[in-house]
């Protein structure tokens, strides 16, 4: 049994620091564990992203593919989506070489059964764990595979604009900010489509050093460049996306950050206006706005655990058009179910080309409607115990049975909140909701002190 940091294995992906807890021998195993797990496919896509150790990570994948005899299409530098993409229109598994919005320090790998079903830690990411701590790999094969590479960067900017009318397309000004991350060259490509988008550009050189700020739009202290530029600079909107370009975020016109929940919401009611009546999957963190605005559209809404195992399955079964999370991961229909920024982004310019309504007022109606914490994160020694002592606390006091679908969540009729256990860290991740700002302020620092006092 060889020495592994089986940390690295997580629910969803591979994510490691380099070299130190993955270097190119492991990326060769990956690719060796990977292909046994699949009955050796003929054929796999391989991608990588901008990082730094990316392509003799790549490079050592490849190797371990070939050696035990399968082939493999390099489509190199890729966005996740674009990845995807290509794994759909190949019909075919894959494997993209990238730590997604992780410091620079880091690799990973995202493994593609077949689109839009990845492997996780429940299935394959285990066992190819086990084939490698157990020395347990497939032997080299007589006749090696190939490689074919193959550039799909245009071919996949023009799919992502085929899912609209590009000539109703108003004319906007932009800032976009790639973070030095995989959708720069995309933007690049879909600019030249749509030239009624005046873009500011802002860091849009692929640089795996990330010398900017970090990837995560999330955390606020890598937003306060664009949150302030937008406004300075009289641009209608700002746009990010984290490293890899799975995920999408929106500032407005003012500066202010929009909330994934609110932007399920607006893309929900986009989808019920072109497809009346239609399903939309959202995540159980999300706030009463989605639903709210889905039962108002006429749509039908479905909650549902996070991840996007759990939304893809649930939009396959409901036969859904639409599905997020307030994470920024957006999944589409006629995406194949995948998340994806660049699609995302490519619908909301579509949304607001074709309604008379502000995206600043249409934020201003949420903001004074729906007041929500935005997911916070704590650090906690024992998770079930803090879990039990917040239902204990709460359970007396709920209008209606705690929902156990992912995590607790609580209705408490003028306030609500949803509180889930993370699948990788000891945290506990708080998402709550009121009525009023005030109670909102109140009820989050009043669960704070319970958790982590």
């Amino acid at each position: 049994m060889i020495n592994l940091d089986t940390s690295i294995f997580k629910s969803y992906d591979i994510r490691a620091i380099y070299p130190t807890q993955a270097n190119e021998e492991l990326a060769e195993k990956i690719g060796c564990g990977f292909a046994k797990y699949l009955n050796f496919p003929g054929k796999v896509v391989v991608a990588r992203d901008g990082r730094i150790s990316g392509e003799s990570m790549k490079n050592a994948l490849i190797l371990g593919l070939n050696k035990v005899g399968v082939n493999v299409i390099d489509v190199d530098l890729a966005s996740t989506d674009m990845f995807y993409y290509a794994c759909q229109k190949y019909d075919l598994p894959g494997i993209s070489v990238t730590a997604s919005h992780n410091p620079k320090e880091y690799t990973g790998f995202k493994m593609v059964k077949k689109i839009p079903e990845l492997l996780s830690g429940e299935a394959g990411i285990k066992e190819i764990k086990e084939y490698i701590l157990n020395d347990d790999l497939p032997t080299d094969a007589t006749i090696p595979g190939l490689i074919e590479s193959q550039n799909m960067q245009s071919e996949f900017v023009d799919y992502v604009l085929s899912l609209i009318d590009i000539a109703k397309i108003k004319k906007f000004k932009i800032h976009a900010d790639t973070a030095n991350g995989m959708v720069g060259p995309f933007l690049e490509l879909l600019s030249q489509k749509l030239p009624q988008i005046e873009f500011t550009k802002m860091y849009w050189d692929i640089d795996g050093n990330f010398p900017n700020h970090g990837g995560d739009p999330l955390l606020a202290e890598n937003r306060i460049e664009i949150q302030k530029r937008v406004p300075a600079e009289n641009s209608n909107l700002g746009i990010m996306f984290d490293p890899d370009g799975d995920r999408f975020f929106v500032i407005d016109s003012r500066g202010r950050f929009i909330p994934g929940d609110f932007m399920t919401a607006i893309l929900a009611k986009y989808f019920i206006q072109k497809n009346p009546g239609c399903s939309i999957v959202y995540d159980i963190r999300a706030s009463k706005v989605v639903p709210e605005t889905i039962a108002t559209c006429g749509g039908k809404s479905f909650a549902n655990r996070v991840g996007h195992t759990h939304i893809k399955a649930r939009m396959k079964t409901e036969n859904a058009y639409f599905g997020g999370e307030v994470s920024g991961h957006y999944y589409f229909k006629d995406f194949f179910l995948c998340d994806t920024g660049l699609v995302t982004f490519v619908y909301l310019l579509d949304f607001l080309s074709n309604t008379d309504k502000s995206l600043d007022l249409i934020i201003d109606e949420m903001l004074a409607k729906y007041h929500i914490s935005g997911e916070i994160n704590s650090k906690v020694a024992d998770v079930s115990n803090i879990l039990t002592k917040i239902e204990n606390t709460y359970s007396p006091n709920t209008i209606s049975p705690i929902e156990r679908m992912d995590g607790l969540t609580f209705e408490m009729g003028d306030w609500r909140f949803n509180l889930r256990s993370s699948n990788t860290e000891p945290l506990l991740r708080l998402n709550l909701e009121a009525n009023t700002e005030e109670l909102m302020i109140q009820k989050r620092d009043e669960l704070l002190s319970l958790i982590r006092n």
